[in-house]
């Protein structure tokens, strides 16, 4: 199977301007450089867990359990953590500073991200009776479609080390419901008091909401939402990040060091580095 590269929050390398015009997909490339744990690279190198770093920074790994466009643990997260390369990790501690300076406090979703898991929602791209979770993730948007508007692509960003996905929380943070397999699901696209209770501020959308009104800069999100999402761009960008322009949710980190390099350890804190470096 040849895997198309797409922009997005599964794509290599994010749009550097939110407000440009929505890029097209790029060319495949499947030989694009791998590393593993079995060839020769055990943590990843380099790898650190945010919490270690910052444990002021909330983490709700949504890959790691069932509440996510595929509906279950995604392959290569062993534990709910959020591993990043270090400079990204110290980065984004500088942001939580600014955020808490402001009354917020970031929440991640996702971070490092092994190049299995990227293989896994292809895989699960190609099987069209598996839609448990449409309802919720992409309720305007044929599955079969997802390739083709930029969803679902491999390999990612996110599996470089530099780049998460991320939302504001107020402080103190209100307590988020924990998510049941099997409960009704709401469209990521309803009214926050509607979709999800996510303890995020209002964004417009749900988290991995495969919608044009997760676009940053998307002319329907108005009022407080569109603030918020003003403000964690904002944030973001003065600490080094650049946004996705397609889901407000996605950063990559601009001085990413290994901007070649995809890698494959899990998603554990046997493949970081011990705390304190």
């Amino acid at each position: 199977m040849i895997v198309a590269l797409a922009p997005g929050c599964t794509r290599p390398t994010p749009s550097p301007s939110p407000s440009a015009a929505p890029p097209p997909a790029a060319s495949p490339t499947p030989s694009a450089p791998r590393a593993s744990a079995s060839a020769g690279t055990p943590r990843g190198p380099g790898l650190v867990v945010l919490t270690d770093v910052d444990p002021r920074i909330r983490t709700d790994i949504r890959y790691a359990g069932a509440h996510n466009f595929v509906g279950r643990p995604v392959a290569g997260y062993a534990e709910p953590l959020c591993l990043l390369s270090r400079p990204a990790a110290e980065a984004l501690r500088r942001v939580q500073d600014a955020a808490l300076a402001r009354g917020r406090s970031l929440k991640v979703y996702d971070c490092y991200r092994p190049r299995r898991a990227a293989d896994d929602f292809v895989e699960w791209a190609g099987q069209p009776g598996e839609q448990r979770m449409k309802a919720e993730f992409y309720p305007r948007v044929a599955k079969s479609e997802l390739f083709d508007e930029g969803y679902i692509g491999a390999p990612t960003a996110h599996s470089r080390g530099s780049t998460l996905d991320l939302t504001l929380v107020d402080v103190p943070t209100p307590t988020q419901p924990p998510y049941a397999p099997g409960q009704p699901l709401v469209a990521c696209t309803a009214p926050k008091g509607q979709r999800f209770a996510d303890n995020g501020v209002d964004m417009g959308t749900g988290f991995d909401c495969f919608d044009p009104l997760a676009h940053t800069d998307s002319p329907q999100v108005t009022g407080v939402a569109r603030d918020n999402r003003r403000l964690l761009r904002q944030l973001m960008t003065d600490g080094g990040f650049v946004n996705y322009d397609r889901e407000w949710w996605h950063y990559r980190y601009r001085d990413e060091p290994w901007p070649d390099t995809y890698f494959d350890v899990p998603v554990a804190r046997s493949s970081a580095e011990p705390a304190g470096g």
